[in-house]
């Protein structure tokens, strides 16, 4: 078992996310709060040791975040909220920090690309 140097944050989208993906097209089945996070996204940050550190990196990082996770509903975006703020952030998600991160596949090397780069591949 490998320990990384990096912790991680836990993302899961809030009602108001929902309300919006809802309000985006019509014709598609309503989705609710439990739908949309049966499944979490997890950002691997630098490593943190307290709650200030981890509201640092949520302050550096809000706006990619945030932008992920609008684009992975809808990639018009003309259609995302007109201002991309850390109150945005605050109201459309929810965090759950990881200080610690391990590594248990020991099989497979970690390898990293840009998602700009595996877009380019699509």
């Amino acid at each position: 078992m490998k320990m990384l140097n990096r912790s991680a944050i836990t993302v899961k989208l809030s009602q108001d996310f929902v309300d919006w993906i809802n309000n985006l097209d019509d014709d598609s089945e309503t989705l609710t709060l439990q739908d949309v996070n049966e499944e979490a996204t997890v950002y691997l940050i630098p490593e943190i040791e307290d709650e200030e550190q981890l509201n640092d990196m949520v302050q550096e990082f809000y706006l990619n975040i945030l932008e992920n996770e609008l684009k992975s509903w809808e990639e018009d975006e003309s259609q995302w909220p007109a201002e991309l703020s850390i109150e945005l952030f605050e109201r459309f998600l929810t965090i759950d920090p990881a200080v610690m991160v391990f590594d248990l596949d020991f099989s497979n090397r970690l390898q990293a690309a840009s998602v700009d780069d595996l877009e380019d591949q699509a």
